[in-house]
């Protein structure tokens, strides 16, 4: 399980140094093969390839003939790259996805249990102010399965 907040820098090339705390368990999931993609907030999801392949497989079970579905195989498997994380512990995010979460020297990796999500560190502090604000307000509509969730 992946968790917590990390504050990290990408260097001149695009890379991200992964945390040393997350790196042995990365390499004992996936011999240190990752997935990135894209997610609607215009941040980036890193993915385990096993994890990402079992959301793939679900993903394109879907019916191709829904609108809602085939958009999301075009977003999520349509951007899907590959990356390997090297021997220091670096993984190279390609330009086009950085490009897509305007990702360019700070940013933030979150755990998410069996991903990570990546965002530009600024988008990151104004999403979280505002869903902290929402909650605020009880404007969270929040399922039945949470009804008898205790934190």
């Amino acid at each position: 399980m992946f968790r917590g907040l990390n504050r990290l820098n990408l260097d001149a090339k695009g890379r991200l140094a992964v945390p040393t705390r997350y790196r042995e368990r990365i390499q004992e999931r996936c011999a240190s093969e990752l997935v990135v993609t894209i997610d609607r907030d215009h941040c980036l999801l890193i993915y385990p390839l096993p994890e990402w392949q079992e959301i793939e497989r679900k993903l394109m079970k879907l019916p191709s003939f829904n609108k809602a579905a085939r958009n999301l195989q075009r977003l999520l498997v349509g951007h899907a790259t590959e990356v390997d994380m090297d021997g220091q512990g670096r993984v190279l995010l390609p330009p086009a996805l950085r490009d897509f979460a305007q990702l360019d020297k700070r940013v933030v990796l979150i755990g998410q249990g069996n991903k990570f999500e990546l965002w530009d560190e600024e988008r990151w502090s104004n999403q979280r102010e505002g869903w902290l604000d929402e909650m605020e307000l009880g404007d969270v509509d929040l399922p039945a399965d949470f009804d008898t969730l205790s934190i």
